[in-house]
């Protein structure tokens, strides 16, 4: 695709599910961005989305990819189709952004970044949350030496599973999701961002349930197969030499979201929670008993965000922070997590990748600079 078109940048949208009414709030507020089609699977329920949100164009996959004015399409499907439907904008020309996971396993993950290179497109894919003001803040901290020198991390993600409130469920439970693959990608690619590139990864994991029941919404009260690990624990070693644990599950009657610390050689950084955009950085300092609250932050945006500074980018003619290749490295360190516990022995992971480049301190998703 020729990056010489200029103002602000045309989207289109495949997927008309839950998630996709918080991109569209944000990207139909953005003035470097146009969104221009919405289609499904369902027309009906994007032609809902199109009215709700002001999109001019809606329908099946095709009001999307025949779009001439589309020039990055937003892969909102469930993770089963998301190869799929990334090539196949690939093969329309257009650049792809899509929601996690890439894809479900190295192999369709490379597939993804071979097609695109081929075709002169980027690939970027969620999450995007490590733009947001509360991770670049810590990771701005981590780089400034607040903690000395970084050494461990520990992160914890337990809940009791989101079919309590999600009104179709099934897919979180099966292959490309639980709790490894659909909450993994935000605590991992925050590791990423701090520590590097992963080496070699060992895990457990476990199945509380082979049936589970959808709690709100039409279906309430049905039942459905888990086909995927509902707990998991892991260990990552990183090329940089420093390591993490982490909890990924749907079995804890005990919430406990967004728990991430990095110990350093002189403190211990609190980031916020890595499935959202702003919260508390705070600090515990080596001899204190206290907790000290770096900065309080506020997001400027949410989801989206990755779309809009991948926007930029193509017009300004520059790499894009939330590359394809991030995403594939977090999609190998999953599947290498996957293998270890079915094998219980670690395993290495193969693919590297570098971590994105800070925002400007003056980044601001409301202006308009294209």
């Amino acid at each position: 695709m020729s990056e010489t078109r200029t103002g602000p940048v045309g989207i289109g949208i495949v997927g008309a599910g839950v998630i996709s009414g918080t991109y569209l709030e944000n990207l139909t507020a953005f003035p470097d961005v146009r969104v221009h089609a919405i289609g499904d699977l369902f027309p009906k329920a994007a032609a809902a989305r199109a009215a709700e949100h002001g999109v001019p164009a809606h329908g099946g996959i095709d009001a999307v990819l025949g779009n001439p004015d589309v020039e990055i399409v937003v892969n909102l499907t469930i993770p089963a189709a998301h190869v799929e439907v990334s090539l196949a904008a690939i093969s329309a020309g257009k650049h792809v952004w899509s929601e996690k996971p890439v894809a479900l396993d190295r192999e369709g993950g490379q597939r993804l970044i071979d097609a695109a290179e081929a075709a002169g497109v980027r690939l970027g894919c969620a999450p995007d949350t490590f733009l947001g003001a509360g991770l670049q803040t810590s990771l701005k901290a981590l780089a400034r030496g607040d903690i000395g020198t970084p050494l461990t991390a520990l992160t914890l993600m337990q809940s009791p599973g989101p079919e309590s409130w999600h009104p179709n469920p099934a897919f979180l439970f099966q292959t490309g999701a639980g709790p490894l693959f659909d909450i993994g990608p935000y605590y991992l690619t925050t590791l990423v961002q701090a520590f590097g590139p992963v080496a070699s990864v060992a895990a457990i994991a476990s199945t509380a349930r082979a049936q589970r029941v959808i709690g709100s919404g039409p279906r309430a009260g049905e039942t459905f197969d888990v086909t995927v690990p509902t707990h998991v624990s892991a260990i990552a070693q990183f090329r940089s030499g420093q390591s993490s644990q982490s909890i990924f599950s749907f079995d804890s009657p005990l919430p406990r979201a967004g728990f991430v610390e990095i110990t350093g050689t002189d403190a211990t950084l609190a980031l916020p929670d890595p499935n959202n955009f702003d919260g508390d950085v705070q600090i515990r300092r080596r001899g204190s008993e206290e907790w000290e609250v770096l900065a309080s932050t506020t997001a400027l945006s949410t989801r989206g965000t990755g779309v809009l500074e991948m926007a930029r980018a193509i017009r300004a003619g520059r790499p894009h922070r939330v590359q394809g290749a991030l995403a594939h490295h977090v999609v190998d360190v999953m599947e290498s997590i996957a293998e270890s516990a079915q094998s219980g022995a670690f395993v290495p992971v193969s693919s590297t990748v570098e971590a994105a480049a800070p925002l400007p301190d003056d980044w601001d998703p409301t202006a308009a600079t294209v």
